[in-house]
């Protein structure tokens, strides 16, 4: 996953970190490099401008930790800018609503929605012990609607039985029912894509929205289709109000370049990640470990952070010390 991105900052923080010291001219050289890299990996112009205004400031003015070189504390700085884009922290899904909870996938054909609906509700059934139901809205692609019955099958989970030539708004009412007839607590419900975003396609998942009330309304986007995908977020998000999105064929991207410009643009958070065919492949997004995948250098960034803990503590040592023998000013 993003071995592209990867080896380029590999190469670029190569020579930062064997130097003892770094000028203007060095930094502004590695962020030139940097952002190449970036627009190379398909992140978003700017996503990739914004990280180098945020880095710039910090790179040439931070304060170098003993123990660690200008190059490792760049490295650190670069790290935290990427976890800011990428959202800080993991969002989880919201759950909290009166059985049965709905959640809403949407996305175009082809982004892998039957399958996530498939390895989410495989997740929550094993994470939070949830009892779900997953339907198909899917009227349109031949065998879409026994294609989810099919996973279901295959990995014990209740689908809606299937009713020939029955609309979506149909279906989805007959769920609610069942649902909560069979003491289900959660449906997810997987909706229809289209090769392309058209006008009766926002109109029908408007009116499932309406219908279902999901407490989550999930974009489910290829991550190779790389800015294609970013463009699409955008235009689910303003016919919808996305809550989450979920990348699908991650393990396939070597770019990168989705995950960044996805959050950055929507502020919609990423909140799993699909990683290979198998139903247990499905990861919660950390940004975190995402950027430590992206920059390659989870041992530099972990050193920096305890070089600066060890700096923190010692002042804290220093501070006790100087109240204790009275030597404490308001100057320290």
């Amino acid at each position: 996953m993003y071995e592209n991105l990867t080896s380029k900052f590999e190469e670029i923080f190569s020579s930062l970190k064997k130097s003892p010291s770094l000028n203007e001219i060095q930094v502004d050289e590695g962020l030139r490099k940097i952002r190449q890299a970036l627009l190379e990996a398909d992140v978003a112009l700017p996503v990739a401008k914004k990280l180098i205004e945020n880095i710039k400031p910090k790179a040439i003015g931070q304060e170098i930790i003993r123990s660690t070189t200008p190059g490792q504390m760049i490295i650190k700085v670069v790290f935290d800018e990427i976890v800011k884009i990428l959202g800080a922290t993991n969002s989880e899904l919201n759950l909290n609503a009166v059985p049965p909870v709905c959640l809403m996938l949407v996305g175009l054909q082809g982004s892998g929605k039957t399958t996530t609906a498939a390895k989410l509700a495989k997740y929550l059934e094993k994470k939070n012990n949830k009892k779900c139901l997953m339907v198909s809205l899917d009227i349109y692609r031949p065998a879409a609607q026994e294609q989810l019955k099919i996973l279901g099958e295959k990995i014990f989970i209740q689908t809606l039985p299937i009713v020939k030539d029955q609309l979506p708004r149909d279906i989805v009412k007959r769920a609610l029912s069942a649902a909560s007839l069979s003491g289900v607590d959660l449906i997810i419900f997987d909706t229809a894509g289209r090769t392309q975003i058209d006008l009766p396609m926002m109109n029908e998942i408007k009116e499932i929205k309406s219908l279902a009330n999901p407490t989550e309304t999930i974009l489910v986007a290829d991550s190779l289709t790389g800015q294609v995908a970013v463009n699409v977020a955008q235009e689910f998000k303003k016919t919808v109000d996305l809550t989450g999105i979920i990348l699908t064929r991650a393990d396939g991207d070597g770019r990168g370049g989705a995950a960044l410009s996805m959050k950055y643009t929507t502020n919609i958070p990423i909140k799993f990640m699909g990683t290979g065919e198998k139903i247990e492949q499905l990861d919660v997004f950390h940004p975190e470990r995402i950027a430590n995948r992206i920059l390659g250098m989870g041992d530099i960034v972990s050193l920096v952070e305890k070089a600066s803990e060890d700096l923190d503590k010692e002042n804290i040592k220093k501070t006790e010390e100087n109240i204790r023998t009275g030597s404490f000013s308001m100057e320290d």
